[in-house]
């Protein structure tokens, strides 16, 4: 309950459990507090929480600690990181009726597995979840750390429980970040599981790891590269397309296409940060172009406000963003994408073998060299015509 006069806000918590959890162990989430809201002064004594300062900033204080207390009452934990997500999303919440509120946010649940709790921390990632509620086929675009792929992955383990499918498909495309992978050294499985080896993470988080074996054993779980969904239908399966900026326009088309009855679809991707060879655009980009507006498919952007690693990641993606910006404007050609790998020293863009106008392969579109990714022999992708057999290089 909070009494209000001109600077001067009390709040009394009667419940004791929920002023502790409020201050948090060391006092280090009233620190937080104090941090997020600079111009007021938060002081405790017994149950009551007083807050001084110029009017504006105390009231903004009093609505997070306000927040905080509710979502303590939800029964939801909370931290420092969590005072200062609280307070973005009251930032990002004023002046606007969406209905939405940050206790709602970090206390809406998932999926509980191994005794964690798996749920939205951020508005973003709240909305991000609803969309995939509501639609067929989502698309996650957004820098590192923001919960595209574990989000989608618990969304999937949820939809697998409670047999709203059958069984879930994670896929990557299997392109390389500075090496071919026809000269790294192992099988072909052992080559293409570094590439896979994050969705294995993230299942294993949200799943008995002794169970995940006889589950892919069976087919209800499959972790394949993107080049082996060409030809297939998917019915009744949750499927999620992770790293899809490392995706052709056509090898996304081919994905998009695996829909079967039944089925729900998640991509995911970061456009700042592909693989594909130099003057490749993604597919990720090309996409929204295309299908924006469709009926049953939906496009989340997440931000750097959406970070929920270390605070600085969301740092260090604000700057680099600024960078790339500075230097689009300064080479004064808007149609570069940002996420394009520039030629790298001693492989120049005059290397590259010139383009060729063909009406089948579109006009101006590159001629790929022999040997580089989209044109590899044993693509399976890329059957070889005179025999007829695929496989990777």
């Amino acid at each position: 309950m909070a009494d209000s006069n001109a600077g001067l806000r009390t709040i009394r918590v009667a419940d004791t459990a929920a002023m502790m959890a409020l201050v948090g162990p060391a006092d280090v989430n009233l620190r937080a507090i104090e941090q997020a809201a600079p111009l007021a002064d938060v002081h405790v004594r017994g149950d009551v929480i007083t807050i001084r300062g110029p009017a504006e900033a105390a009231a903004e204080a009093s609505a997070l600690v306000e927040e905080l207390l509710a979502t303590v009452g939800r029964g939801g934990q909370i931290g420092p990181d969590d005072v200062r997500r609280v307070a973005g999303m009251l930032r990002d919440l004023a002046g606007r009726d969406s209905g939405e509120s940050p206790s709602q946010v970090l206390t809406q649940s998932i999926l509980s597995a191994r005794g964690r709790t798996v749920r939205p921390k951020t508005l973003g990632q709240k909305r991000y979840v609803d969309m995939i509620d509501a639609a067929t086929v989502v698309f996650a675009i957004g820098p590192a750390g923001t919960g595209k792929t574990y989000l989608a992955m618990a969304k999937a383990v949820q939809a697998l429980q409670s047999r709203q499918a059958k069984r879930i498909v994670l896929t990557r495309p299997a392109v390389e970040a500075g090496e071919r992978l026809g000269f790294l050294p192992g099988t072909l499985g052992e080559k293409i599981d570094p590439y896979l080896r994050p969705l294995h993470d993230a299942l294993q988080d949200m799943m008995d790891p002794d169970h995940i074996p006889r589950l892919m054993d069976a087919g209800t779980i499959e972790v394949a590269p993107l080049a082996y969904m060409r030809g297939r239908t998917l019915n009744d399966a949750f499927i999620i397309l992770d790293e899809a900026q490392n995706t052709t326009a056509e090898q996304m088309k081919m994905f998009l296409t695996r829909l079967g009855f039944g089925s729900k679809m998640v991509v995911t991707g970061d456009v700042t940060q592909t693989d594909l060879p130099w003057g490749t655009r993604s597919g990720l980009r090309v996409v929204r172009e295309i299908l924006d507006g469709l009926d049953g498919l939906a496009f989340c952007e997440l931000t750097s406000r959406d970070v929920v690693r270390h605070r600085i990641v969301s740092q260090i993606i604000d700057a680099w963003g600024a960078w790339d910006a500075a230097r689009l404007r300064e080479r004064g050609d808007p149609r570069r994408d940002p996420g394009h790998r520039r030629a790298e020293p001693g492989h120049a863009r005059g290397d590259r073998p010139r383009a060729r106008d063909d009406p089948a392969r579109g006009r101006g579109e590159p001629v790929r060299a022999r040997g580089e990714p989209g044109h590899t022999r044993g693509d399976p992708g890329h059957t070889d015509g005179q025999t007829g057999q695929g496989g990777l290089g």
